[in-house]
């Protein structure tokens, strides 16, 4: 098999975010201390940090003793929440590293916004984060819409499976996740030197959570590995077109939709892991990121604008 052309593949728009990130968080990250990828991470997303649109504002409170940011617009209504838990390989990453994502999904969306800090590892191993996640989950009173990009993506679906037929969660968004899918083919493969993440990273943080060894068919660490996909809630996946975990969005859509469920799965084209950040700069992540709120906003109503799904 060919390896992707990513010159053709990602237009200029694009590579000049990826110049930008690489700029900041060097490719070889994954491979220092976890101190110093935390102090790297967490510079970058200060540099790409965007502010709040007019009328958002933040608090902090402990739910379920997990810390949490809160965010609300001057447009919020009172209705579902949505939650967001955010990626960084369960290692790096917090409430300062998504922040103006999640105001920006407030805004788009007139929602109420609860990021969550969960705790990463290798201190606190699995299932510490799952924990808290689901924790906050628990205890939001009303209505929800689970929201994640990568690892927390794959906390959002963890989630959503251990609390299946939970009425209360009426969707799940999930931006390029990483759902512990076969890593011997397809896009794993086909993608494993891609920009801004490789197959050697994703194998780094997939025993990160274990004290270096990988565990297998656990739902709560690898939603794809379950045996029972039936009674989750309607889901839309979203997956970069090069990004080494691209197919675990769609194929878990396809599991949800063969046990009768609703899911559909996008692919945003020439996207890169983490584009989320060039939400403002790279026209093709802002529509994604329009596709993104727009899902979030339908899941909320209770609304499937996606119509039957083959």
């Amino acid at each position: 098999m060919p390896a992707p052309d990513y010159q053709k593949l990602i237009d200029a728009d694009t590579w000049g975010f990826i110049r930008e990130t690489e700029a900041a968080y060097p490719v070889d990250t994954a491979s220092l201390t976890i101190a110093d990828q935390r102090r790297i991470y967490d510079a970058m997303c200060a540099k790409f940090h965007r502010g709040y649109p007019a009328g958002v504002v933040a608090k902090h409170r402990l739910i379920a003793g997990v810390p949490c940011r809160i965010y609300a617009g001057a447009i919020s209504q009172p209705g579902p929440t949505v939650v967001y838990l955010h990626g960084g390989g369960h290692v790096v990453g917090g409430l300062h590293s998504h922040d103006d994502v999640c105001a920006d999904i407030c805004a788009a969306t007139g929602l109420q916004v609860v990021a969550v800090d969960y705790r990463l590892s290798p201190e606190h191993q699995h299932p510490a984060a799952f924990d808290d996640a689901s924790a906050v989950v628990r205890a939001l009173p009303g209505k929800l819409v689970l929201t994640g990009d990568s690892a927390g993506g794959n906390l959002a679906s963890a989630v959503s499976h251990a609390l299946r037929g939970d009425a209360r969660i009426l969707g799940q968004v999930l931006i390029y996740p990483g759902l512990g899918g076969d890593r011997s083919k397809g896009s794993y493969l086909t993608h494993a030197f891609a920009p801004m993440l490789t197959l050697a990273d994703v194998e780094f943080y997939a025993g990160i959570r274990h004290g270096g060894v990988e565990v297998q068919g656990d739902p709560t660490v690898a939603p794809l590995q379950d045996n029972d996909f039936s009674r989750l809630p309607p889901t839309v996946a979203i997956a970069a077109e090069c990004d080494p975990l691209a197919d675990d969005a769609l194929d878990y859509a396809n599991a949800i939709r063969a046990a009768g469920g609703k899911a559909i799965a996008f692919t945003a084209p020439g996207m890169v892991h983490g584009y989320l950040r060039a939400r403002a700069t790279v026209p093709r992540a802002a529509a994604s990121f329009t596709d993104i709120c727009n899902a979030i906003s339908a899941l909320a109503k209770g609304a499937w604008p996606y119509g039957e799904i083959k």
